[in-house]
């Protein structure tokens, strides 16, 4: 499985926000999309996760061809996209969360009873899972997120700025939770300002400055990629 953007362009009002973007994402791999404030990159996700279209170029998933398809039919195909903002149902408890999105998923009953009990312990929910979203610190939310997003079935999850808001102390326990998406052979995009911690768990990185991909590889590639040092990284890895 593989999500492969060729050539996206994004202007709206004269103004280019992307500017032939290439991006290929494979399954089974963890990759970084890196860059200051303002360079594109939360627009390239939505255009991804299908909430926007692009002006020019083509999306596909494996061999389909996507641009067409809405969010939610992405999402049906396996395209799952985690916001910087809470997703979770504040009002709800964990629980309930999580079933919910087993009922997006239509799946029956005892299915339902099967997988939450399965998530609850992946996840290490089993503590909250009648507790209220608007009640759990940062790091529970964002793994209540996930584990919804892994009810799922996904194929690929696009999380934006997964560490944010989030005490140092759980970053690495939510890096635990990013690793384990791979190893059950799911497809990860992140984008986050913790430079170091998405470096950590990344096989891949793509920097993006001004809309324009200035620089693609491994992470030890772009810390000594001196156009990713002057525009972005300064010295701090030197």
């Amino acid at each position: 499985m593989f999500i492969e953007a060729k050539n996206i362009s994004k202007v709206i009002k004269n103004n280019t926000i992307l500017n032939n973007v290439k991006v290929s994402l494979n399954e089974n791999n963890i990759y970084g999309l890196l860059g200051p404030n303002g360079a594109g990159k939360t627009s390239l996700f939505s255009i991804l996760s299908g909430l926007n279209q692009p002006s020019q170029g083509e999306i596909y998933f494996d061999s389909l061809k996507v641009n067409e398809l809405n969010f939610e039919e992405r999402s049906n195909l396996g395209i799952i996209y985690l916001p910087q903002e809470p997703s979770v149902f504040r009002e709800l408890t964990v629980k309930q969360n999580v079933l919910a999105a087993l009922e997006a998923k239509k799946s029956n009953k005892v299915d339902k009873k099967i997988i939450l009990e399965k998530i609850s312990l992946e996840f290490n929910l089993e503590n909250i899972l009648l507790q209220k979203c608007d009640t759990l610190s940062g790091g529970q939310r964002r793994r209540v997120e996930i584990a919804r997003a892994v009810a799922l079935e996904p194929k690929f999850i696009l999380l934006d700025e997964p560490f944010a808001g989030i005490d140092p102390l759980v970053i690495s326990e939510i890096k635990d939770l990013i690793k384990n998406l791979k190893s059950k052979g799911i497809g990860i995009l992140i984008s986050d300002h913790n430079v170091k911690a998405t470096l950590d768990i990344c096989d891949h990185i793509y920097v993006i400055n001004f809309g324009e991909i200035i620089a693609s590889g491994s992470p030890e590639e772009i810390i000594k990629n001196d156009l990713v040092k002057k525009v972005y990284l300064g010295d701090v890895y030197s």
